[in-house]
This record gives structure tokens, C-alpha cells and sequence, in this order.
């Protein structure tokens, strides 16, 4: 009876978590489909502006492409490559100014050897580990009634939430020196700013989403294992 009494009890857990990252993933598409459509009063692109911000911090050894998909805009360290998607790259919008200079910060951070992203870098491995084989271990314990194996798998599956906490001030700071630029050397106007930092606040809130998830699955997992050591 304990032990669904748990399983009842973690479920409650994860559906408030479920329905924020909802909220939040619908939150960054309303806004960035929003601003999309409002162009800047600058002209630039979202690729002038991620090679603008570049210069403007000495970085030259970083190149700006164009991928495919809508919101697939990331920064590789690895390559020092910005990439954007053509909703990015090509488009002179608010919200494509905003995205870029938020990729283009991450190389700013790569480059001035930022401490948090040194850090999230350095658990990556454990993360990949944690993410693959946690909660199948976690599982597999709770069948074979290993307690042991079960809590393996959690501590594994820790190194999911570990790193979504890392997470967070990166992108944030990321942002941060994007709106910083944006705004100092007049990417976009008073107003056309405030557009661009709902655009990337909206964006941020779903690593807190990540984060919640990561943590709520683990209480989830630890709340199971307990009430099937009480079965």
C-alpha cells in the first residue's frame, strides 16, 4: 500500500514541472514568433549582428553559419562555430538580433575562458553517462529488487541535474552580454530592445524548466525506490 502510496506521491511531483516546461516551451515560440515579424530599425541581420558582437570583443577566429530548423541555434566550443537557423541568420527581425547575440556571447564567454562554461564542459561526459543509463539502472534495480542498483542509477542520473544547474548562469550570462551590447551600441532601439529580452527571458526560463524536471525526476525515482524497500 506504501509503496503506490509513493508512486501516487511522486507523479504530483512531476506533473506541476510538466505543465511549467509546457508553459515555458510555448512561452519562447509566442514570443519569438512575435518579434520575428517586427523588423529592426538597425537593418542588420541576426548574422551581422552574432559578427558585430564578435569584433566588437577581438574574436576573429570564430565563423557564423546558416542550419536548418527553427530554434536549433547553438554555439560549438569545439569548432568555434556559431550556428544559426535561417529564421536567424538570414532575417533582420528584433528576435533574430537577440538569439544571435546570445550564441555570439556564448563564444565571448568560450574565449575569455568563463568559469561556469569551463565547468559544464568538464561534466558533459558524466552527464552523457548519466542521461543513457540512470533511470534504465535505476529500473532495472527496482525489478530485480537491488536497492543498491537502483540508488547507482540515481546518483548517475544526479549528473543530469548537475548539469542543468551549471546550465543556468551560463545562459543567463550569455544573455546577459548580449542585451549589454545590444543596448551600448545600439543593435536595436529603446523599444526594439525590450522585445529582444522577452525573447531570450523566455528562452532562459526553460533551462529553469530543465532544471525542475532533473530535480523532480530524482525525488520521483527516490520516492519509488523507498516505498519499494517498504513493500
Amino acid at each position: 500500500m506504501e509503496y503506490y502510496l509513493m508512486y501516487y506521491l511522486s507523479g504530483i511531483i512531476i506533473l506541476p514541472v510538466f505543465i511549467f516546461a509546457l508553459i515555458c516551451q510555448l512561452k519562447v515560440k509566442t514570443n519569438f514568433k512575435k518579434y520575428s515579424r517586427i523588423m529592426s530599425a538597425s537593418n542588420m541581420t541576426g548574422a551581422d549582428a552574432a559578427w558585430r558582437l564578435l569584433q566588437l570583443n577581438g574574436i576573429t577566429d570564430v565563423k557564423i553559419q546558416r542550419i536548418g530548423g527553427t530554434l536549433t541555434d547553438y554555439y560549438d566550443p569545439a569548432k568555434k562555430v556559431i550556428c544559426l537557423s535561417s529564421d536567424v541568420f538570414d532575417s533582420r527581425s528584433i528576435a533574430a538580433i537577440g538569439v544571435a547575440c546570445h550564441e555570439a556571447g556564448h563564444a565571448v564567454q568560450h574565449a575569455q575562458g568563463y568559469s561556469p562554461l569551463k565547468f559544464r564542459n568538464f561534466v558533459i561526459p558524466a552527464t552523457r553517462i548519466g542521461s543513457a543509463l540512470g533511470v534504465p539502472l535505476c529500473i532495472i534495480g527496482l525489478i530485480i529488487n537491488s536497492a543498491m542498483l537502483a540508488y547507482i542509477g540515481v546518483i548517475l542520473y544526479a549528473f543530469v541535474a548537475l548539469f542543468q544547474l551549471i546550465t543556468l548562469p551560463v545562459e543567463f550570462n550569455a544573455s546577459s552580454r548580449a542585451l549589454q551590447t545590444i543596448s551600448e551600441y545600439g543593435f536595436l532601439n529603446s523599444e526594439e530592445y525590450s522585445g529582444a529580452k522577452k525573447v531570450l527571458t523566455a528562452a532562459a526560463l526553460t533551462y529553469v524548466a530543465a532544471l525542475a524536471s532533473a530535480i523532480a525526476t530524482m525525488l520521483r525515482l527516490l520516492l519509488i525506490i523507498a516505498g519499494g524497500r517498504r513493500r
